[in-house]
């Protein structure tokens, strides 16, 4: 389920809509959160545009963000041409996948300009940590959290390791560990997984 918080933080990342889909089983979320443009929702459904849409494609194909301009060459149904006339001007597609094939996705939309690089790797993170979720999270160990805190706080692994007194090599299987749990791609983005999963 998607909180009520990461919902509203969404809607401000996104004041024109947003779709959220949770680990993608074939073609069906375990959960879904809708805020697009309903006009645009029922035209979408009308043209049968699922198959055709790009940022669908791309989500099946990738890891990571993409902004939705960058979709239009491989658009022939100029979808993302067509969604400008019902506020989705601006957008950004991501994307996270499992090894297993389950997957999440989001599609996100603002009025005003491009998403920045950081902005895109936020949305990113914060599709990750909520394909997670705090059940699997919930496996870490007390040892892997203090690790993935003393990262986020920008502490350096050898003085990770100096300050619970066990060696570096130690310390870099914790996050390891931690990071495998999470699906994380590093241990930064593990530690900031983690802080939104509120584990940290």
């Amino acid at each position: 389920m998607i909180s009520k918080d990461a919902s509203e933080e969404f809607a401000q990342l996104a004041p024109n809509g947003f779709y959220v889909a949770l680990r993608v089983r074939f073609a069906f979320p375990a959960t879904e959160l809708n805020a697009l443009p309903r006009e645009w929702v029922d035209l979408y459904s009308r043209r049968r545009f699922l198959f055709d849409d790009p940022a669908l494609r791309w989500s099946c194909d990738h890891v990571g963000a993409v902004r939705w301009s960058a979709l239009a060459e491989t658009d022939p149904l100029e979808i993302v041409r067509q969604s400008r006339a019902f506020g989705l001007r601006y957008g950004a597609v991501v994307a996270f996948s499992e090894s297993d094939g389950l997957r999440s996705y989001g599609l996100f939309y603002r009025p005003d300009c491009e998403y920045s690089d950081a902005e895109l790797t936020d949305l990113a993170e914060r599709v990750a940590a909520l394909h997670v979720g705090p059940g699997r999270a919930g496996t870490l160990t007390r040892a892997e959290l203090a690790v993935l805190e003393a990262v986020r706080d920008g502490t350096k692994l050898k003085e990770i390791a100096h300050a619970f007194g066990v060696s570096e090599g130690a310390i870099k299987q914790r996050l390891r560990n931690a990071r495998d749990k999470l699906g994380a791609a590093n241990g930064t983005q593990a530690a900031v997984m983690a802080s939104r999963l509120g584990l940290i």
